[in-house]
């Protein structure tokens, strides 16, 4: 958690401040049973009114100035942990932007959310506790020992007694508690994730009449982190009562011993009653020990998880002398490419070679799972190759700087997504100073201008969480509308004219063979989408098993020529 209070050293005022008048309203506590303790015993008992009224009047504003103390260590103390936690989000949400495909695969979406809230929220928490209550407890536990010998030492040892009982309690509550905190936020992910999974495929569900099995599975996920929180709740909840306990038991042998001393003389009744409230003093202090132990083991925990995310390398690095990328790219090459997702499973593409020109059109088919997505998402270097290279303008993307090779790029994934906003706002993703002219141009082109200019709002009507309130096909159209608006070098559609019909699959790719100077790559299933491109890549788990025109490719490959014939079946 140390490394991770860089991110506060805006707050440094703050952070030092706080804690100071945290320690003034400490000392004015520590005070108040000594003025008590005279009012008594040389006010009440001895009948003298002046010195009970002056007791009063220092003991009043003793309180109201550790109160005005108190407020302002609460202030400071928001303002650090907020903005602590506001900036060390946004430097984590910068570095999972950093971060590949392939790192962002092994994370998962789910834990990365969960750190980013959850856990971020557990470090706020522990910033706040620390200003407030880090000097004020450890100072009054320390303090009302010293002021119980101050007033008689032999008592005083009493204190000292008490005090490594609550330390072993302390010690075996944090031992046992700080590994289950780190599998309660494990199952949160797992919870996490099967709500993600249960929202996104709610329709699904309910299409396969699977409500039943998911609440099951829901209920057993919730269970068992119950059932984690519940033990670590039930050791953590020990600390109070033990502690409570142990400090009832010093009070009864306070009460005991004082008695006899004020019998024998050696104590005022008034003393007894401060080394009383000193005693409750350090019981209610080590109850907030308690108390911050639990925050801070808890912190200890996200701060692993947290740091377990800035400490991971990119495993997508640029080069130091990253070549610009060019306005126009010449040529795309792919030779002898092959690409694993893990290090150790096995090869998703191997011996690809292929070669895509300014203007051509490519085609792409095969069989789910043959490796087409993953074969486009290696050109603007979402991945990695794991042997050979992919050549840009003769020069390894490995080469080119990220942003401006990526910039040449619109790349239009299957899942069509959209973000919550205007039609406008969500056109300007592709550019972002882009007219109403051009956003209607590359409506057009995307066959979807007629539907949005009949919608009341036009090009400003929101779009909804993933763009629920549009069909399928008014999604895709949407996304390929936003590709379009950029203008791009190479355009790549990643089965994005599945939801089309075959008219207006018809219409988007006479449009685009009107409207686009570009080259372009179209994954597809349906034979009529990509049969017109100048060269079709047929690939079967991983390997280009194919590689021709239209023409050529149903004379000699037998795994196209069983693609047409399935549609074929299909259309009869």
């Amino acid at each position: 958690m140390i490394h991770l209070l860089r991110y506060a050293k805006a707050y440094r005022k703050q952070i030092i401040l706080g804690p100071f008048f945290k320690f003034l309203e400490a000392v004015f506590e520590l005070v108040l049973p000594l003025f008590m303790a005279r009012l008594i015993d040389q006010g009440v008992r001895a009948g003298h009114p002046a010195t009970v009224w002056r007791m009063t009047v220092w003991m009043v504003t003793m309180s109201v100035i550790g109160m005005i103390c108190a407020v302002i260590c609460q202030y400071y103390a928001s303002i650090a942990s907020q903005g602590f936690g506001t900036k060390l989000r946004t430097q984590l949400m910068k570095k999972i932007n950093q971060l590949s495909h392939q790192d962002l695969n092994q994370f998962g979406t789910d834990t990365l959310i969960t750190r980013l809230t959850s856990d971020i929220n557990q470090l706020q928490l522990a910033l706040a506790m620390l200003i407030r209550l880090v000097v004020r407890a450890p100072f009054l536990s320390i303090g009302s020992v010293i002021m119980a010998f101050y007033i008689d030492w032999q008592t005083g040892l009493l204190y000292l007694i008490l005090l490594p009982i609550f330390c072993a309690i302390l010690f075996f509550i944090v031992r046992y508690s700080v590994p289950l905190y780190r599998r309660v936020q494990a199952k949160l992910d797992q919870l996490n994730e099967l709500v993600n999974q249960n929202l996104s495929g709610v329709r699904v569900i309910r299409a396969f009449a699977r409500r039943k099995e998911d609440v099951k599975r829901f209920d057993d996920a919730a269970d068992d982190l119950a059932n984690i929180y519940q033990r670590v709740t039930n050791l953590s909840a020990l600390l109070s009562p033990a502690t409570t306990l142990v400090m009832n038991l010093g009070i009864v042998a306070l009460v005991y011993i004082g008695g006899f001393k004020v019998n024998t003389g050696h104590l005022a009744p008034g003393e007894v009653l401060a080394l009383i409230n000193y005693m409750n003093q350090m019981l209610l202090a080590l109850i907030v020990v308690s108390n911050l132990v639990v925050i801070f083991t808890r912190a200890a925990a996200s701060s692993v998880r947290i740091n377990q995310v800035f400490e991971t390398t990119p495993s997508l690095t640029q080069p130091q002398q990253a070549q610009t990328a060019p306005s126009q790219l010449d040529f795309i090459r792919f030779e002898n490419v092959a690409f694993r997702y893990d290090a150790n499973g096995g090869l998703a593409l191997q011996n690809i070679n292929f070669s895509l020109k300014p203007g051509e059109f490519i085609g792409i088919t095969g069989a789910t799972g043959s490796g087409k997505t993953t074969l486009t998402q290696l050109i603007p270097r979402f991945y990695d190759v794991a042997a050979g290279r992919i050549l840009v303008n003769g020069l390894d993307v490995r080469e080119w700087d990220l942003a401006a090779l990526r910039h040449q790029i619109a790349f239009v994934p299957q899942t069509a997504v959209l973000f919550h906003g205007t039609i406008r706002e969500n056109l300007q993703w592709g550019k972002a100073d882009a007219t109403d002219a051009e956003c209607f141009q590359a409506l057009a082109t995307a066959q979807c201008r007629e539907f949005v200019e009949k919608l009341p709002e036009g090009l400003n009507t929101m779009v909804m969480e993933n763009g629920k309130n549009f069909s399928g096909g008014q999604r895709q159209r949407l996304t390929i509308a936003r590709a379009l608006i950029r203008k791009p070098n190479l355009l790549i559609l990643d089965d994005s004219l599945s939801a089309l019909d075959y008219q207006t699959d018809l219409d988007l790719r006479q449009a685009l063979a009107r409207d686009l100077d570009s080259a372009m790559i179209i994954i597809s299933q349906r034979v009529r989408s990509i049969q017109k491109a100048k060269e079709i890549l047929v690939l079967d788990s991983g390997c280009l098993v194919g590689k021709g025109s239209h023409e050529s490719l149903l004379a000699s490959s037998h795994e196209y020529q069983a693609i047409v014939a399935s549609q074929e079946e299909e259309h009869d």
